[in-house]
């Protein structure tokens, strides 16, 4: 009876659409499934972990399939239904389905590939027949059993190695060998346990009096009392090494000399990362009759297979209503997916959520580390205890391998942050929660004070269940939201630097009731240009089309688009004077100035600068809750999601930089940014303030934050966007052209939009330049498509890929970078 020849489509982690079919030696028939992960030699000299998407006997008709080196999984580690999601994004965002596999995978669960040289098991090397070069090689290998390629570089000096490898290949002298470093490396603890036979009281006293009659022993008598009072008081499951020794002040020694009497017994085991929270929970509360309103219309739309858009004002409870809804869902058996839009609004939502679910929880965002976001991945597909059953992250938690997911709830899903930019897949998390629920029959609930035009037009059109809370939680009165009026009080002359009089009068009174104030400018540094007043040259990145931004704490001018930084010039390099001055001001100026001006008040700063580092955003802002801070100076950071009871004062310094940025939904995101930062101020009982200081205070937009108006700014939007063919009702596709030369990328970028205009005709704009014309050295065109909503996607998705295949002939063409973005924000 003949053995069966098995066949593996692989998924590889490079930017192309297909997967790739490979042959399964007869002795791994019996290890391969899909979703297992294996090695597969891609390439001529690369080795990746690819993901097994099918298993089947139909050998490839246009090549020679290669065989598989390895499978790494005694299990799957991706679910059926994850593959279909994925291929759902690949289509729709139009990119490779290993584009998508490798945004998905958490970094720790793939692999490095290393190339090594080993003895031949078989050499019997004549030394005689090397030459002086190939005996370096085999020597340094006899001396240190294997060695890397680029050991063999350094060894013989040269960059051209590949003749004399192949030379001691050919002569079996050596082989090559693969080191598959697996990056995920368990977490080991060292645990401490009494030998089991002084588990006998008697027994057990007999070497305490042993012990202490020995005056020798009197240091072991110390660690080992405090061993037992360690796991009768604090760790009466298993006591951890480094812990009982921290506990006891013992040394190392005294411990070493028990173990050594087997008295106690160490063991090794793997443990979490995920630290397991010990505290005691606490009961959720009772919703408010407003709350109970709402939470009901939610279910209602639930019922419906709708999903939910809660449009509920800054400080409406909209948190708690999540967490009775939460409850309901985990006690069914289900999990819940709660996606935040940043890792920044996790410190106090996590808190509050662990204050009722306790360890149940887990989280999975970026500023974890590989190892422990590869844990958070198992514990989410665990059958076990230790199963998390509420996932909080940001967009790529979508991801997880959810069992049995019941809930997914979009916090602020307004935010731009929930789309993906670079790499590719360019998602929106909000739009692909949809197809998420619909692969588990989940519900999906999307909380905000603002929502995007977008999702409340599928409000009104009843795509989505709208569900409204107009009131605060307790009565609590919105914000009173003023203007102070910048033209007015520069031809006055009552300006106090970048500080009008009347916040700098705010801020006084702030003070001295002992309230908390929030300031809101969205441009982090110190100052946005350095001008020369005798020519006007600006230092400009040498990479990019940009002006360098100043940074003070490092004295730098920085570009914030590649990287480049220079030390600030002492003269103009157009002209040579030396009458340079800083021009626009950031969040680093900000924090400068409102110390001058309140010299005895403590100040912060939240922004991406000061963020940097895994546990700096808990820091502060755990310093501002605890009412160390008194000003906090941010970005867009402090106007999401966060709740301090002792604000009473918010400050947005420059209005007008939001209102004049050139995109289509600029309008929309300033009254978003305003509201929501304004949304801060006087959360507890006390009525807030909000000055937004403008050279515009009549400006539509700002009258209508005033009056806390979302409907008419949005009936207003929705007006301009339909008569010049915007989202909602058109959907678009953008291209991007790069390429390192000017003249190509115009000519590249001139012929793509030539043909997506024969097919789509007056649907295409551009091509133009974007706002930053060069990013790092790469000239930049753009295309829009504007599409009609009712177009079938799968018809102009596969019309756009044969315009891009037949364009790979031109040369010159596919010099260029091209990248496609589905539904741009």
């Amino acid at each position: 009876m003949s053995r069966q020849t098995l066949f593996v489509d692989v998924i590889v982690p490079v930017p192309m659409r297909q997967t790739f079919t490979y042959r399964v030696p007869l002795d791994m028939n019996d290890k391969v499934a899909p979703g297992k992960r294996v090695v597969v030699a891609f390439g001529k000299k690369r080795n990746y972990t690819g993901l097994i998407r099918r298993v089947h006997e139909n050998p490839p008709e246009v090549y020679k399939a290669k065989y598989i080196d390895a499978v790494l999984d005694e299990s799957p580690i991706v679910y059926d239904w994850q593959f279909a999601f994925w291929e759902w994004m690949a289509h729709y965002y139009m990119c490779g389905i290993g584009e998508v596999m490798n945004a998905a995978i958490p970094s720790g669960l793939k692999l490095n590939s290393e190339q090594y040289l080993v003895r031949h098991p078989d050499s019997e090397v004549n030394y005689d027949e090397l030459n002086d070069k190939e005996y370096l090689i085999a020597e340094a290998i006899e001396i240190q059993q294997r060695i890397k390629l680029d050991d063999v570089q350094a060894i013989l000096g040269i960059k051209t190695i590949q003749p004399i490898v192949k030379s001691l290949i050919d002569k079996r002298v050596v082989v090559m060998e693969d080191e598959l470093r697996a990056r995920y490396k368990p977490k080991f603890e060292t645990f401490v346990h009494l030998n089991s036979r002084y588990e006998n009281e008697a027994d057990l006293n007999d070497l305490l009096d042993q012990l202490q009659s020995n005056n020798r022993s009197v240091k072991q008598l110390e660690v080992l009392l405090a061993f037992l009072h360690f796991k009768e008081q604090v760790a009466p499951q298993r006591v951890v090494k480094r812990e009982l020794l921290e506990f006891s002040g013992g040394s190392s020694s005294s411990l070493n000399t028990l173990i050594k009497k087997d008295v106690l017994v160490l063991e090794e085991d793997v443990v979490n990362r995920i630290q397991d929270m010990d505290n005691e929970l606490n009961m959720i509360k009772a919703l408010s009759e407003a709350q109970e309103k709402a939470k009901n219309e939610i279910k209602e739309g639930f019922d419906d297979n709708k999903p939910v858009l809660l449009h509920g004002v800054t400080s409406s409870g909209k948190t708690e209503i999540y967490v009775s809804l939460i409850q309901e869902v985990i006690d069914k058996g289900e999990q819940v997916l709660f996606m935040i839009p940043e890792i920044a609004l996790t410190t106090q939502l996590i808190r509050r959520l662990q204050n009722y679910f306790g360890d149940r929880i887990g989280i999975f965002h970026s500023k974890f580390g590989q190892n422990e976001r590869v844990e958070v991945w198992q514990r989410s597909m665990s059958e076990g205890d230790d199963r998390f059953d509420i996932l909080v992250g940001a967009r790529s938690s979508l991801f997880l391998p959810f069992r049995n997911l019941g809930l997914i709830i979009i916090d602020e899903e307004h935010e731009n942050t929930f789309k993906q930019y670079d790499p590719a897949p360019r998602y929106h998390a909000r739009d692909a929660a949809m197809v998420l629920a619909h692969e588990h029959q989940a519900n999906v609930l999307m909380g905000t004070a603002t929502p995007s035009i977008e999702s409340y037009w599928l409000a009104e059109e009843g795509k989505y269940h709208l569900v409204e809370i107009n009131k605060r939680y307790g009565d609590v009165k919105m914000p009173e939201i003023l203007c102070a009026d910048l033209k007015k009080e520069q031809r006055e002359k009552t300006m106090h630097s970048h500080f009008s009089s009347f916040l700098v009068k705010q801020i006084e009174e702030a003070i001295e009731a002992k309230e908390q104030i929030i300031l809101f400018q969205n441009r982090r540094g110190y100052t946005p240009m350095w001008v020369c007043n005798e020519c006007g040259w600006v230092p400009q990145c040498v990479r990019c089309d940009v002006s360098l931004t100043y940074h003070k704490q490092a004295h730098l001018l920085n570009c914030h688009y590649c990287g480049y930084a220079i030390h600030p010039p002492r003269k103009c390099d157009g002209c040579g004077s030396t009458e340079l001055e800083m021009k626009g001001f950031g969040t680093e100026k900000i924090e400068d100035e409102i110390k001058v001006i309140f010299p005895n008040i403590s100040v912060s700063r939240l922004d991406l600068d000061t963020t940097r580092s895994k546990h700096s955003y808990q820091r502060i802002i755990e310093s501002f809750s605890n009412r160390e801070i008194d000003v906090l100076i941010g970005t867009q950071m402090v106007s999401k999601g966060l709740d301090f009871d002792n604000v009473s004062l918010v400050g947005v310094l420059s209005a007008d930089q939001m209102l004049n940025y050139p995109d289509f939904r600029s309008f929309e995101r300033a009254y978003q940014l305003m509201s929501q930062v304004a949304g801060r101020a006087g959360r507890n009982k006390k009525r807030g303030k909000v000055i937004i200081q403008t050279y515009q205070p009549d400006h539509w937009i700002i009258q209508q934050v005033i009056d806390s108006n979302y409907k008419k700014m949005y009936q207003q939007e929705l007006f301009e966007r339909k008569n010049f063919s915007y989202p909602p009702f058109f959907r678009m596709i953008q291209f991007t052209v790069k390429h390192r030369d000017k003249e190509m990328a115009r000519r590249n970028a001139e012929l793509l939009a030539s043909k997506l205009t024969e097919v789509f005709k007056n649907r295409i704009l551009g091509p133009q330049d974007p706002m930053v014309a060069r990013v790092n050295n790469l000239y930049i065109k753009q295309i829009i498509l504007k599409l009609e909503r009712e177009l079938s996607n799968k018809k102009v998705r596969n019309i756009i890929w044969d315009i891009l295949k037949d364009l790979e002939s031109d040369k010159d063409f596919k010099s260029s970078r091209i990248m496609i973005d589905v539904d741009p924000t």
